[in-house]
């Protein structure tokens, strides 16, 4: 049943192939013509099928491993460079109707508090995160139709633009809620969103359900299909992601790339990113059933095989993973992180207490954004908060057409230095400040076009003497 070009979620996530693709791998996993065959491939940087993907993911020969991380942090720096885009989440409401097993807003939990921001406590909450020199943020909601109708998400959209404090702006907004309609994605592509992101979860159909016995979420097909739906309502750009630990990960992986393969086929664009959060500790949930199912090995190897599989597409990595599980996977293909993040609702203006119970999972990185673009800049990293391509309209396949043929620097590096001397100028500590303008010294030799240069130079002196908000 098989067909990456079906409408249908158990056609495209094929039961059969992906226990196929896993015995394959398997029995490949010491291959070693065979993993060298995948790997002279996967270096035309044309990706890989989930089933070659599995390969290497499955791989046991060291010395091919090695290769594989070398290679995944070859294609990282090839595409994305050494840039690294910031982003903070915004959680708008814990309110839920669904009974998902692993997360602790589920309709019977009785011990969370309940909350809902205003649109008051949303200024506050997103002048709290400028202050901090946040641009791009990802609003989180739980699935509840009353309390968290669509209505209520846009009005907390043109709240957020309308937002100016100081220097700050959020410059772009992405979604994360349950799945909806056509006609409910039309209007959050008309309010200005950036990305729309769902995570699946997890691909195995019979785990998912069992995982979501009540709710709407129950409904595997709706879920899973809602990525086409989300691009038949206008919106360029998804985001897809499961929550290792929940199910065997070499299935969901499998899974991942065969939803990524059937929106490159379908809808002839993949996914805009990928992300990869591993299951945390939350309030009402058994750690003794899921407790970070997956080692930070088999995580760093995740990371490394879905880069060479998906070279064009941003991977994501939160606070969920320590400073060190974060510093690692930074190298084999992470392009985009949060920092300074909260994940209770209401947790940028008050201090998120040890007893408060109302956060969706645990934060390892619990370090300040100054802290992080400070340790990202030490490591030769340029932390950007660039948005210029949203508003310049280069999204979807126009986006991916520039990053395939290697164009995508030529905005991107600019771009991201002179956010970051924004984010400097405004907001940075003077240890930070000064390791930031030692680096963008350096990085403009990155740029090679003598009157790019000389406008990025040009525009950098504006900012220092005020301006905001340029790009290329």
């Amino acid at each position: 049943m098989y067909n990456i070009m079906s409408p249908k979620a158990e056609e495209f996530i094929s039961h059969e192939e992906i226990l196929s693709s896993l015995a394959y791998a398997e029995a490949n996993k010491s291959n070693r013509p065979l993993i060298d065959e995948i790997l002279a491939k996967a270096r035309k940087r044309q990706g890989l099928s989930h089933r070659e993907a599995a390969v290497l993911l499955d791989c046991d020969l060291e010395d091919k491993n090695q290769e594989i991380y070398a290679l995944a942090e070859q294609i990282k720096k090839d595409f994305y460079g050494n840039r690294i885009v910031m982003f903070a989440p915004l959680y708008l409401s814990n309110y839920c109707i669904n009974g998902c097993e692993y997360c602790p807003y589920h309709a019977k939990n009785k011990h969370i508090a309940r909350k809902k921001l205003t649109q008051e406590e949303i200024v506050k909450e997103v002048t709290a995160l400028q202050d901090m020199g946040h641009k791009r943020l990802a609003l989180e909601a739980g699935e509840d139709p009353v309390h968290n109708p669509i209505e209520y998400i846009l009005e907390c959209i043109r709240t957020i633009y309308g937002i100016k404090h100081k220097n700050g702006a959020i410059r772009r907004v992405n979604v994360n809620i349950a799945a909806t309609t056509i006609e409910n994605y039309r209007k959050l592509k008309e309010a200005g969103i950036g990305t729309y992101i769902l995570f699946q979860e997890t691909y195995n159909k019979e785990s998912y359900e069992a995982l979501h016995p009540t709710g709407s979420k129950h409904d595997y097909a709706y879920h899973t299909e809602a990525m086409d739906r989300a691009m038949d309502g206008g919106i360029d750009d998804v985001g897809l992601g499961v929550l290792f630990g929940l199910n065997n990960y070499r299935y969901d992986f499998s899974g991942i790339l065969m939803h990524a393969e059937h929106l490159e086929a379908y809808k002839g664009v993949g996914p805009h990113t990928i992300s990869v959060p591993r299951l945390r500790r939350a309030d009402d949930i058994d750690p003794d059933v899921f407790d970070n199912g997956i080692s930070d090995e088999i995580f760093a190897k995740i990371v490394a095989c879905i880069r060479i599989a998906v070279p064009y597409t941003g991977m994501i990595v939160s606070t969920r993973e320590s400073q060190a599980c974060r510093e690692k996977v930074l190298h084999l293909g992470i392009s985009q992180i949060s920092g300074g993040s909260r994940t209770s609702v209401g947790g940028y203006v008050e201090p998120e207490p040890e007893e408060d119970n109302s956060a969706q999972f645990d934060v390892s990185d619990t370090r300040t954004l100054d802290e992080v673009v400070e340790w990202l800049m030490e490591m030769g990293y340029v932390p950007s908060f660039c948005t210029a391509c949203y508003r310049e309209g280069r999204t979807g396949d126009r986006f991916m057409s520039l990053l395939k043929s290697g164009q995508i620097v030529n905005c991107c590096h600019p771009n991201a230095l002179m956010t970051l001397k924004e984010y400097l100028e405004d907001y940075a500590s003077p240890q930070t400040k000064s390791v930031g303008d030692a680096l963008i010294e350096k990085e403009l030799d990155v740029i090679t076009n003598p009157k790019v240069r000389q406008k990025v130079e040009d525009y950098l002196q504006n900012i220092h003497q005020g301006q905001r908000d340029f790009r290329f």
